[in-house]
């Protein structure tokens, strides 16, 4: 893992998109795997702000929740298309269907799409119970795109993005810990003091499924991008 600490969001975001814009420059990135919340938000600005030519780039993001349109100002399809789509010229973006009739079969469509356009490299949050894309605790590293009911912690940290509570969605589909873990590369951003419990296990503690992130320490290529705060355990 190469663990890189700045000062802020902004300095976090600067450096992820050096390291987007030099694969995305070289060719080495085709599809560009891509994360929704608040910790890419600063990225997604910067990639507006550049003449970034993506005209040959496919991207799929890592989750959607169930139960939303892709016209719902809350689904992650409307975000992407807020924050970055309308003003990029991908070649393809592609997201789960949260309004599939067949869950199994929308998430075994969504692995299809990945196989035909492996990712290289995937932009990952972090949440304060070490998940990453939507995948709990306990979440198997061997599962690959899948239906997920979301913890308490996670429905109770969405709260803040919807109206009334019991709008929040309890399901999503996610990209699975083995389908983020094919990415060739990946960059992970996480911030504030409330990240620095999760970030302190997914960098020194055991390699376990009650920390889902933890499993990075396994893969080639990672680069763990934080703040001040969400460092402050290491």
């Amino acid at each position: 893992m190469n663990v890189i600490v700045v000062k802020n969001q902004e300095e976090a975001a600067e450096k992820a998109f050096e390291i987007v814009k030099a694969g995305l420059e070289n060719g080495s990135i085709k599809t560009l795997g891509l994360a929704t919340g608040s910790t890419p938000l600063k990225l997604y600005e910067k990639m507006r702000g550049e003449d970034l030519d993506v005209s040959d780039v496919t991207t799929v993001n890592l989750d959607e929740y169930i139960g939303l349109d892709v016209n719902d100002s809350q689904s992650y399809n409307y975000f992407m298309q807020k924050e970055l789509f309308n003003m990029v010229n991908f070649k393809e973006s592609y997201l789960p269907n949260g309004m599939a009739q067949d869950l199994d079969a929308e998430c075994e469509r969504y692995e299809d799409i990945i196989a035909a356009n492996p990712i290289d490299l995937q932009v990952l949050g972090l949440g304060t119970n070490a998940h990453i894309g939507f995948n709990e605790p306990g979440t198997s590293f061997d599962v690959k795109t899948h239906a997920v009911e979301l913890t308490e912690a996670t429905i109770e940290a969405n709260k803040r993005f919807f109206e009334k509570a019991e709008d929040v969605p309890t399901h999503a589909i996610s990209m699975g810990i083995a389908t983020i873990m094919s990415a060739k590369q990946i960059v992970l951003m996480a911030f504030g003091e409330a990240k620095a419990e999760a970030v302190k296990q997914m960098i020194k503690g055991p390699i376990s499924q009650e920390c889902p992130a933890s499993v990075l320490q396994n893969h080639a290529n990672v680069t763990i991008i934080i703040d001040e705060a969400a460092a402050s355990q290491l």
